[in-house]
């Protein structure tokens, strides 16, 4: 018996001869295959799928899931578009406030000191006043409900116009607004795919926000106009009112005269950093107009009051 038919003998276990006639290795003391082991091939590849399936099986659930996480999952909006959106409407309204308390500080203003300069009489000057704010409030919010309802109106018509038309014809409606977004500087082509892919989100928004220039969610609001007209003249208004009739009747028009001076020098200031325009000429102008306005209701108010 030779020693590979001892050793075979040994182990209990007949070997297959391999190809050559050659014997097949001897298994490595402590029962371990020793590498490249033609015998054991098969228990190891037994054993890698155990090893190996679980991670498998996640990546594969992992890459069945993915096309449907994505058809899901919304295309995600530009953090700056909203956020710009509501910063410009924001500067908007402070905007058109600053200029309504500067017009019932001018109005009024020339309204009371022109009537101070007729007559003496406190009655007399706060009705005149009292009147001038009410109507000149009134007026500024009719006058922005007005406006403002009306450009709401053409907004509504626009956008109702481009809705049917996106019925309509798709296709053409989808070519616009590539064409529109190439004439911003982009691309034929990454026009096309930002096009198609504003489309697919949102085809009436893409449209009122590229062709027409209007955010559908924030309409304005014409009552809030007016609201804002009203309190922002009211304040405006109050100053010069009540700088002329507080004081004694011999500092009512210097005591009045300063303080809406000082009050058009910081609402010129604060136009002016709204406009990003130059505070200087913004005050100047401010104040120059006012100015001028007491000064020719004064002087019409004393030339009546001395005939």
């Amino acid at each position: 018996m030779t020693d590979s038919d001892a050793r075979a003998s040994d182990s209990g276990a007949p070997h297959a001869p391999t190809p050559g006639g050659r014997a097949p290795r001897a298994p490595a003391p402590g029962g371990r295959a020793p590498a490249g082991a033609d015998t054991d091939a098969p228990a190891a590849e037994t054993r890698a799928p155990e090893a190996v399936a679980p991670d498998a099986r996640a990546a594969d659930a992992e890459a069945a899931d993915a096309p449907a996480a994505d058809a899901r999952a919304p295309a995600p909006e530009h953090p700056g578009d909203s956020r710009s959106a509501g910063i410009s409407t924001r500067l908007n309204w402070l905007r058109a406030g600053v200029l309504g308390a500067n017009d019932g500080i001018i109005s009024t203003a020339g309204l009371v000191v022109g009537v101070a300069g007729a007559t003496t009489s406190r009655a007399s000057i706060l009705a005149a006043g009292v009147a001038g704010l009410l109507a000149g409030s009134l007026s500024m919010a009719a006058g922005e409900y007005v406006s403002v309802s009306s450009q709401r109106d053409s907004e509504r018509a626009a956008l109702d116009l481009e809705r049917r038309e996106l019925a309509a014809d798709p296709e053409a409606e989808l070519a616009e607004l590539t064409e529109l977004l190439a004439d911003r500087g982009l691309t034929r082509d990454v026009a096309r795919e930002a096009a198609e892919q504003l489309t697919a989100r949102d085809a009436l928004r893409a449209h009122a926000r590229v062709e027409l220039g209007i955010e559908p969610d924030e309409l304005a609001n014409p009552w809030h106009a007016a609201l804002a007209s009203l309190a922002a003249f009211t304040v405006g208004a109050l100053l010069p009112l009540l700088a002329i009739v507080l004081p004694e009747p011999s500092h009512r028009v210097p005591v009045t005269v300063a303080a809406v001076l000082a009050a058009l020098t910081l609402c010129g200031w604060i136009s002016a950093r709204l406009g990003n325009a130059p505070v200087p000429r913004a005050i100047v102008r401010n104040v120059t107009g006012g100015a001028l306005a007491m000064a020719v209701t004064y002087a019409v108010g004393t030339w009546i009051g001395s005939g």
